[in-house]
Protein backbone atom coordinates (compact mmCIF):
# COMPACT_ATOMS: atom_id res chain seq x y z
CA UNK A 1 0.00 0.00 0.00
CA UNK A 2 1.36 3.63 -0.87
CA UNK A 3 0.26 6.38 1.12
CA UNK A 4 1.12 10.29 0.80
CA UNK A 5 1.21 12.43 4.00
CA UNK A 6 1.28 15.63 4.21
CA UNK A 7 2.45 17.85 6.85
CA UNK A 8 0.95 21.51 8.07
CA UNK A 9 1.73 23.16 11.15
CA UNK A 10 0.20 26.72 12.14
CA UNK A 11 3.34 29.17 13.38
CA UNK A 12 1.83 30.86 15.10
CA UNK A 13 1.37 27.84 17.97
CA UNK A 14 5.09 27.45 17.93
CA UNK A 15 6.41 27.58 21.36
CA UNK A 16 9.56 28.48 21.51
CA UNK A 17 12.41 27.61 20.00
CA UNK A 18 12.90 24.64 17.37
CA UNK A 19 15.25 21.59 19.16
CA UNK A 20 18.48 22.27 17.75
CA UNK A 21 19.18 18.92 17.31
CA UNK A 22 15.99 18.15 15.49
CA UNK A 23 17.33 18.21 11.57
CA UNK A 24 19.88 15.55 12.55
CA UNK A 25 17.01 13.59 14.96
CA UNK A 26 14.92 13.67 11.27
CA UNK A 27 17.61 13.01 9.04
CA UNK A 28 18.24 9.93 10.90
CA UNK A 29 14.48 8.88 10.97
CA UNK A 30 14.63 9.47 7.55
CA UNK A 31 17.77 7.07 6.60
CA UNK A 32 15.97 4.79 8.80
CA UNK A 33 12.65 4.62 6.59
CA UNK A 34 14.07 4.74 2.86
CA UNK A 35 16.78 1.82 3.86
CA UNK A 36 14.05 0.15 5.39
CA UNK A 37 11.82 0.90 2.00
CA UNK A 38 8.95 2.19 4.21
CA UNK A 39 9.54 5.73 2.42
CA UNK A 40 9.78 6.29 -0.62
CA UNK A 41 10.50 9.86 -1.00
CA UNK A 42 9.94 13.08 1.20
CA UNK A 43 10.97 16.59 1.05
CA UNK A 44 9.93 20.38 2.04
CA UNK A 45 7.84 22.91 0.11
CA UNK A 46 9.02 26.35 0.08
CA UNK A 47 6.90 28.88 2.43
CA UNK A 48 3.59 30.05 0.25
CA UNK A 49 5.06 33.22 -0.88
CA UNK A 50 6.64 31.20 -4.26
CA UNK A 51 3.59 29.25 -4.26
CA UNK A 52 0.92 29.69 -7.31
CA UNK A 53 -2.77 28.51 -6.90
CA UNK A 54 -4.46 27.53 -10.42
CA UNK A 55 -8.17 27.12 -9.65
CA UNK A 56 -11.03 26.39 -12.05
CA UNK A 57 -14.71 27.31 -11.60
CA UNK A 58 -17.20 27.62 -14.34
CA UNK A 59 -14.82 27.32 -16.94
CA UNK A 60 -13.14 29.71 -16.22
CA UNK A 61 -9.31 29.04 -15.08
CA UNK A 62 -7.32 31.42 -12.80
CA UNK A 63 -3.89 31.73 -11.71
CA UNK A 64 -2.80 33.23 -8.43
CA UNK A 65 0.71 34.13 -6.76
CA UNK A 66 0.95 33.29 -3.15
CA UNK A 67 1.46 34.21 -0.37
CA UNK A 68 -1.75 33.23 0.50
CA UNK A 69 -2.77 35.45 3.40
CA UNK A 70 -6.13 33.57 4.04
CA UNK A 71 -4.07 30.20 4.97
CA UNK A 72 -4.05 29.71 8.82
CA UNK A 73 -1.65 26.50 8.58
CA UNK A 74 1.36 26.37 6.57
CA UNK A 75 2.20 22.98 4.01
CA UNK A 76 5.46 22.04 5.36
CA UNK A 77 6.65 18.69 3.62
CA UNK A 78 5.49 15.23 2.02
CA UNK A 79 6.44 11.78 2.51
CA UNK A 80 5.60 8.80 0.68
CA UNK A 81 5.19 5.72 2.03
CA UNK A 82 5.12 2.21 0.83
CA UNK A 83 3.77 0.22 3.93
CA UNK A 84 1.27 -2.63 4.68
CA UNK A 85 -1.24 -1.08 6.28
CA UNK A 86 -2.62 1.74 7.57
CA UNK A 87 -1.77 1.53 11.18
CA UNK A 88 1.93 1.13 9.67
CA UNK A 89 1.75 4.19 7.68
CA UNK A 90 0.32 5.77 11.10
CA UNK A 91 2.38 4.43 13.14
CA UNK A 92 5.44 6.16 11.48
CA UNK A 93 3.88 9.25 11.17
CA UNK A 94 3.46 9.43 14.68
CA UNK A 95 7.29 9.08 14.79
CA UNK A 96 7.44 11.50 12.46
CA UNK A 97 5.29 14.49 14.91
CA UNK A 98 7.02 13.29 17.97
CA UNK A 99 9.90 15.20 16.26
CA UNK A 100 8.02 18.03 14.83
CA UNK A 101 6.12 18.48 18.30
CA UNK A 102 3.41 20.11 16.61
CA UNK A 103 1.51 20.06 13.24
CA UNK A 104 -0.70 17.50 11.35
CA UNK A 105 -0.26 14.88 8.53
CA UNK A 106 -2.92 14.33 6.31
CA UNK A 107 -2.59 10.84 5.15
CA UNK A 108 -4.51 9.93 1.95
CA UNK A 109 -3.53 6.50 0.12
CA UNK A 110 -2.66 6.58 -3.16
CA UNK A 111 -4.87 4.44 -5.91
CA UNK A 112 -2.86 1.78 -7.83
CA UNK A 113 -3.33 2.80 -11.56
Amino acid sequence: MKFISVYTYDPSAQSGPPDPKMPEKMGALIAELTASGQMLDTGGIAPTGVSVRVQKNSGKTTVTDGPFTESKEVVGGFALFNVQSKDEVIALTQRFLDLTGAGTCQLHELAEM
